[in-house]
């Protein structure tokens, strides 16, 4: 993983809700707090699918992970003088 990226979170699955066009997950982190995701699909899926993609997403850990911004430079007041 690049360095800008910071590890936000680790999850195991306890459990997968399909929808037609949905899956939320539900599962704990390596922080001990519970942690809802939800993943959307651009087109439904047939029953079958979305039985097998449960099963596979159910027994599947997380990690999340969040760019880090470099911080932005303090913008010099209008009118300020440079040195």
């Amino acid at each position: 993983m690049a360095d800008d990226y910071v590890l936000m979170a680790t999850l195991e699955i306890d459990a997968v809700t399909p929808s037609l066009k949905q899956f939320t997950l539900d599962g704990r982190g390596a922080d001990e707090a519970d942690y809802r995701v939800e993943m959307r699909l651009e087109m439904p899926l047939d029953a079958r699918t979305r039985t097998v993609l449960g099963e596979l997403l159910a027994q599947s850990d997380f990690r999340i992970y969040r760019r880090v911004r470099a911080p932005r430079k303090p913008r010099r007041p209008l009118g300020a003088k440079r040195v």
